[in-house]
């Protein structure tokens, strides 16, 4: 499945392949303080094309990560996974008329109580996600 997305001021846009139709929540504490709430991603694996790279600030939010924004108008384009070479989007950027399937939550431990999702999910604490991507290798 592909799809396509930009920024708001409409100087970043990007074409993507899907690599699942599987969305996730991820509630770490980088992810609430970036935007404001939790993440609500897609995974596009290393398949995402960046219309103006020159545009596009890539923030270095931990060893293995990177945060990507519009230089101008700051929209959030991207978590990227450093040694997966994996990139995931915010669903809401992309204008897509597929249908997806909310599956899973990460770092559920650290997710406030104020707000709770009502659809059944597979969730993960951080250790477990760690252990994870640990395994992976």
């Amino acid at each position: 499945m592909k799809g396509h997305g930009k920024c708001m001021c409409g100087l970043v846009a990007l074409e993507v392949e899907y690599a699942s139709s599987e969305v996730a929540a991820c509630h770490c504490s980088m992810c609430r303080n970036w935007g404001g709430g939790p993440m609500l991603a897609i995974d596009c694996a290393d398949s995402v094309k960046i219309s103006d790279e020159s545009s596009v600030t890539r923030y270095a939010s931990s060893e293995w990560a990177e945060r990507g924004f519009c230089s101008k108008c700051g929209t959030h384009l991207f978590y990227f996974l450093k040694p997966a070479n994996q990139y995931h989007l915010p669903i809401g950027l992309l204008q897509t008329d597929n249908k997806f399937t909310f599956t899973h939550q990460i770092f559920i431990d650290e997710k406030p109580e104020y707000y709770e999702f009502k659809n059944e999910t597979h969730n993960m604490t951080g250790a477990e996600v760690f252990a994870y991507f640990e395994a992976e290798d």
